[in-house]
């Protein structure tokens, strides 16, 4: 059932207050805002790759205060443990029996600071939660609960004692943005309330958890027509089979585009996705899943020409037709 033109209007309100309550304490970054939540109400997780300082953690609590969620934020080091993340099972000698102790992956806003720096096999402890919203220990499978979402960040200057996140992992962030610096007006608004050391206590809830997960089930009902299904395959077909690349969008990369584009096009009110849609959202949502050839690389290939390129090259739909 696809959703009607009333639903898509409340959802486009609903996804407007969202946005400018976070902007109250992320600054002049409402596009960044816009994409945030796009992910969330996906069910998709962001990669965030920013200079440090520039609101990561701000925008991670401004989330969880907004739809009145729970937020916890690991830093990423050489020395963390899986167990740190996903949490522990503890023997209890007064009751004689093993209690499992959750890890901070059980709050709706993760924020995992600096997600190279820890080991290969603490990253892998993400996987499980990042995809099914669940984490087995000992064998016993627990639910993280709706809404889910891992922030994650990365410094893309120091690379000194860091692990590259491979490609499996990658593939399971829905977003790859940066914030980036404010522009001037917004750093002397934030120079001008320099005392408020976290904006985010502040914010009013919009909406609840549970109201979250129903807009997630509403937006899943946006109508997209056959024409951009087979565009989003095609665009697909076309960054595998490109020379300067040796790994093209996954068939999860395009399942996620799907999904992002649902909320992206309920978001401005409508319930139907159009090409323009896929657009605009590609650079985001694809870039990071493109793998270059080492050559095409070192001769100044990167994933954003290889992308621009097919998306010039590849004919979108003229029509759409609405459910």
């Amino acid at each position: 059932m696809t959703m009607t033109n009333e639903q898509a209007a409340w959802f486009a309100e609903t996804f407007e207050k969202l946005v400018a309550n976070v902007g109250q304490a992320v600054l002049g970054k409402d596009h960044v805002i816009r994409l945030t939540f796009t992910a969330m109400l996906a069910e998709g997780h962001v990669l965030f790759e920013d200079a440090p300082g520039t609101g990561k953690t701000s925008l991670a609590r401004a989330l969880a205060a907004t739809v009145q969620g729970s937020h916890n934020r690991i830093q990423f080091t050489p020395d963390l443990l899986p167990s740190d993340v996903t949490g522990v099972t503890i023997y209890d000698q007064k009751t004689q029996k093993f209690e499992f102790h959750k890890g901070p992956v059980f709050n709706n806003i993760v924020l995992a600071d600096e997600i190279n720096r820890a080991s290969p096999k603490t990253q892998s402890a993400l996987l499980e939660v990042m995809e099914e919203s669940r984490v087995t220990v000992d064998g016993t499978t627990y639910e993280a609960g709706r809404p889910f979402m891992v922030l994650a960040t990365q410094n893309p200057i120091e690379q000194a004692g860091t692990y590259r996140l491979p490609e499996a992992q990658l593939d399971r962030f829905l977003i790859k943005t940066s914030i980036g610096y404010p522009d001037h007006a917004s750093t002397v608004r934030l120079l001008g309330g320099a005392n408020l050391k976290d904006r985010s206590k502040d914010l009013t809830a919009i909406i609840t958890t549970q109201a979250v997960a129903d807009m997630a089930d509403l937006a899943a009902t946006t109508h997209v027509d056959t024409a951009v299904l087979e565009y989003i395959s095609r665009l697909c077909e076309e960054t595998r089979n490109a020379s300067e690349t040796r790994l093209g969008v996954s068939v999860r990369g395009a399942l996620a585009m799907v999904r992002a584009a649902k909320v992206w096009a309920a978001g401005q009110g409508r319930n139907f996705v159009l090409p323009d849609d896929i657009k605009e959202l590609a650079p985001v949502v694809w870039t990071h899943r493109l793998v270059m050839d080492p050559e095409a690389e070192f001769s100044g290939a990167t994933p954003e020409v290889v992308l621009t390129r097919v998306l010039a090259d590849v004919a979108a739909p003229q029509q759409r037709a609405s459910a």
